[in-house]
């Protein structure tokens, strides 16, 4: 230990609010007719003793039996069942003997509850002595028998599919959520630390409570307070050892050789989507080392740390492995990887074998750092780009020379930014831009760091980087300065500056370099065409954009894709568009460019959007918000947000466009997102549309369509208007829904959506004079024509609904009934629940009594209810259900007690039943 903890009382448990009311209800319910068993499983350091000790103490229907287990004691047999025998002796309770049969288990049990209800905490029952266990197990699937007995047993994570405890109902205990973690750090350290150390302890802890204790317990209060530098490693053996405990004591050799050499193996290995190691590799390389490691599963001490399955070893826990390569001596590290070099060199895997040689080394070595940087830039080497940055980092270590050093670090922060891991990048870079760096250099450092600030920071900022950027990189690097300038571009975009945005692209236009005669031009081509867009010059901007579009479907590089995808929107070809970018997404995970998967995904989900699938545009955007949360890209994630809230505004869930609204809104405004802020907002005017509040509708969406830069975004102002238009004409507000509609007609006229003529015509007929119906009658037929055109089912609704009010108010019933049904088949199929609603309504007031919109119980729902039920009726818990639609556990925990009210039923068996007879 290098310092003293702040900590001044043991702080309270975080994060494990749903786990430990799971547990009390699960226990505490069935106890009232019968008996219950329940086993913990995780992690070493994730809290399985606390989660046990507070379930104990909430228990008040009667005695609790603690008992741990000890790995010393391990090998008594029947060590653990004479450990439940003292327990029930000291409550007065239980058997003279120590019973040494599987069922003499279930008699002490039956014998210390007496009737009454009883609880029995097992801690760490994996290290119990085989009889022992098998006793426990063979109690928990007989405890019926018992009387009113609950079992509460904790094991390791992966000891709970072990024959002992299979069948057994398992509560998992994950990493703490960031928000969790970060209340846990204010409890321990109550006085504040330094922000960038609480980063660091947070992303270094990576959601495991005991590891943060430890972490915490290591620094001094200079540490901790940003006045001394942390020491490196941040989490070293004596911080894992602690978290870990005993089991990586008194190993055999054999073994020892084996995981390090696991764990060794598991720093290079590819991230391929497969867990763990390959074993071959594994244990000839072991074999080198030493004694010849025996494979694990032979062996009890190994299968406690390290698990071989379909020819690849991987460790029980992330803690265990972290741990054992740490604690390892440096000399045996490096002689693991000197093994493993040479069995990749002999396997002619030139890249891995140079890697693990490269570790192996402790000085600067100028000829190792060339060969292993030359492998890792080379297109044909079979690596991942997370690999590519592992090996120019560590050239970057082996090169004596600041400027060359500087230049490695700087291409390693490129392929892991690519690979998805921004903090990893923007470690590399940290002295990758000195003032011994080349100018190329440094411009290709800010280039990374405004792309890094523009996914998750001010886009201003991001702006100011890659103009930057673009000045260091001009001279000697005129792609890279047409990339940052590009970039600059898409900043000025997100942020609503029109001025920034047309200028970075006709200085990008100006100086894209020119390729040979009679070869495309994609980049150039897309420039101008986003100029003239820009500079509402469509007709100028159609033939090339047309070939961007054209060339990028012949290409497999996800940029280019995109880039058609982009280029089919501004065209106004939607529905090409979601092609587009659904082959950018593909191309994009073929070829491991995580990076792009976020962006990509807010794209397409955009282009879904507009073209009125608003349940698939809802999926890819839940998709992209689990992986810009992941990929830390704060403003995707907003994006990705508003994107939901739009969908949600579509089916008539209040509760998630005002969730979902709040943390875009939150984002953006900090961030500086236009785009995104106008999206959510307008989000949030159309459910207020929806329900039947067009006042409300009118004061949220006015400000969208404001001209100017106090106006919501240049590129969604005009998407809005049909919106506003109807939402002020329904308010009173017909003069200001004139205005907006004139402006509208420019939009229309300018041909970029296929939409906006037939919202422009039920727009005049909004506007119409009361006076006039024939000329109202002419512009709502003349709308539904553009819309049969258009192909879009949820405006054309919209549109028929408006009409059938009309017509109604005109004592029309007939006709009115008609169009009101067409409106409400089309609502129900798109899942527009709040929009059916006012289609019923208008029917029962024209003297029809509509059919119900589904039978069934869950047509109570709301259609994000409804996924919740369904998601806990397949067995998640609140927190895998908030992590499958990337919403907080509060969320989850609302909604399921609204669930549970709507539907009368009191438990998730007798949701789970409700739901399985209505699929």
């Amino acid at each position: 230990m290098t310092g003293q903890t702040t900590v001044i009382n043991p702080p309270r448990t975080h994060g494990r609010g749903e786990e430990l009311r799971a547990a009390a209800a699960t226990l505490t319910n069935r106890l009232e007719d019968g008996s219950a068993v329940l086993l913990l499983a995780g992690e070493p350091g994730l809290g399985r003793t606390t989660l046990l000790e507070d379930v104990a103490r909430s228990f008040d229907a009667g005695p609790v039996l603690r008992v741990g287990a000890a790995a010393a004691e391990s090998r008594l047999p029947y060590g653990g069942v004479h450990a439940v025998c003292c327990a029930a002796a000291r409550t007065g309770a239980g058997l003279r003997r120590t019973p040494r049969t599987p069922e003499g288990l279930l008699d002490l049990l039956r014998a210390a509850a007496a009737g009454g209800p009883l609880l029995l905490c097992v801690d760490d029952a994996h290290l119990w002595d085989a009889p022992s266990r098998a006793a426990l197990g063979f109690a928990a699937r007989r405890l019926h028998a018992a009387g009113r007995v609950g079992l509460l047993i904790s094991v390791a994570g992966h000891r709970a599919a072990d024959p002992d405890f299979a069948g057994l109902p398992v509560l998992r205990l994950g990493p703490l959520s960031r928000p969790a973690a970060q209340a846990l750090l204010a409890d321990l350290l109550p006085d504040g630390v330094d922000p960038g150390v609480r980063e660091e302890l947070l992303t270094e802890a990576d959601g495991n409570p005991a590891l943060l204790h430890a972490l915490v317990r290591r620094l001094t209060s200079e540490e901790l307070t940003g006045a001394a530098p942390l020491p490196r490693p941040l989490a070293d053996a004596g911080v894992l050892a602690s978290v870990v405990g005993e089991s990586l004591t008194g190993l055999p050799a054999g073994l020892d050789d084996l995981l390090l050499t696991a764990a060794v193996a598991h720093e290079t290995a590819p991230p391929d989507g497969r867990t763990g190691v390959d074993a071959d590799l594994v244990l000839r390389a072991a074999a080198r080392l030493g004694e010849a490691a025996a494979p694990p599963a032979c062996d009890r001490q190994a299968a406690d740390l390290i698990v071989l399955a379909d020819g690849r070893l991987r460790f029980t826990g992330t803690l265990v492995r972290r741990a054992v390569h740490t604690t390892a001596r440096p000399d045996r590290r490096r002689a693991a990887h000197r093994a493993l070099a040479a069995v990749l060199t002999a396997d002619g895997h030139r890249l891995p074998a140079l890697l693990h040689l490269a570790h192996s080394v402790t000085a600067p070595d100028p000829v190792l750092a060339e060969d292993l940087a030359r492998a890792a830039l080379d297109p044909a080497t079979d690596a991942s780009h997370l690999q590519r940055a592992a090996a120019l980092a560590r050239a970057a270590d082996l090169t004596p020379g600041p400027t060359l050093r500087a230049e490695r670090r700087t291409a390693a922060a490129e392929q892991a930014l690519i690979a998805g891991r921004p903090a990893q990048a923007r470690g590399l870079l940290a002295d990758a831009g000195g003032p011994d760096a080349r100018a190329t250099v440094r411009g290709r450092a800010e280039l990374l760091r405004g792309v890094m600030t523009l996914g998750d920071g001010p886009v201003a900022d991001a702006h100011a980087s890659l103009l930057f950027a673009r000045s260091l990189l001009a001279g000697e690097a005129p792609a890279l300065a047409l990339a940052a300038t590009v970039a600059a571009a898409d900043a000025a975009w997100a942020a609503g500056d029109l001025t920034g945005c047309l200028s970075a692209v006709a200085t990008a236009s100006a100086t894209a370099p020119t390729p040979g005669p009679g070869r495309p031009d994609p980049v150039r081509d897309y420039l101008t065409g986003m100029r003239a867009i820009l500079e509402a010059r469509l007709a100028d901007a159609a033939r090339p954009l047309r070939r961007v579009l054209d060339h990028g479907w012949t290409q497999e590089e996800p940029e280019a894709l995109r880039r058609a995808a982009t280029a089919a929107l501004l065209l106004g070809e939607v529905e090409t568009a979601c092609r587009a970018g659904a082959r950018a997404l593909a191309a994009a995970r073929a070829r491991g460019h995580e990076a792009f998967v976020p962006q990509t995904l807010e794209y397409l989900a955009y282009a879904e959007l507009r073209a009125g699938r608003h349940a698939r545009a809802r999926a890819h955007a839940e998709e992209g918000l689990r992986s810009a949360l992941h990929s830390r890209r704060r403003n995707t994630a907003a994006h990705h947000r508003a994107i939901l809230a739009l969908a949600a505004s579509i089916e008539g869930d209040v509760d998630e466009v005002t969730a979902q609204v709040s943390a875009a809104l939150a984002t953006a405004r900090s961030h500086g997102l236009a785009q995104t802020a106008t999206l959510a907002e307008w989000a949030a005017g159309r459910a207020e549309l929806g329900r039947g509040r067009p006042s409300e509708a009118a004061a949220r969406l006015g400000p969208l369509v404001r001209p100017g830069r106090t106006g919501g975004h240049f590129a969604v102002r005009a998407l809005v208007m049909p919106c506003f238009v109807e939402a002020a004409v329904l308010a009173g507000r017909v003069d200001e829904a004139r205005l907006v509609a004139d402006e509208f007609e420019l939009w229309a006229d300018f041909g970029a959506d296929r939409q906006a003529p037939a919202q422009l015509a039920r727009c005049r007929a909004l506007l119409a004079a009361p006076d006039d119906p024939d000329g109202t009658d002419t512009l709502y037929r003349q709308a539904l024509e553009l819309h049969e055109q258009a192909d879009g089912d949820f405006e054309q609704a919209r549109t028929q609904l408006l009409y059938g009010k009309w017509l109604r108010r005109r004592r029309r019933p007939r006709e009115a009934r008609g169009r009101l049904r067409d409106a409400l088949h089309v609502f129900e199929r798109c899942g527009a629940g709040a929009w059916a609603d006012q289609a019923r309504a208008e029917l029962r007031a024209n003297g029809e009594a509509p059919a119900a919109p589904q039978d069934g119980a869950l047509a109570r729902l709301t259609p994000q209810q409804q996924r919740i039920a369904r998601c806990v009726a397949s067995g998640d818990t609140n927190r895998e259900v908030a992590q499958r639609l990337s919403v907080s556990t509060r969320t989850v925990d609302h909604h399921l007690r609204n669930i549970f009210a709507a539907l009368g039923v009191r438990s998730r068996v007798e949701l789970t039943r409700l739901v399985g007879r209505e699929q």
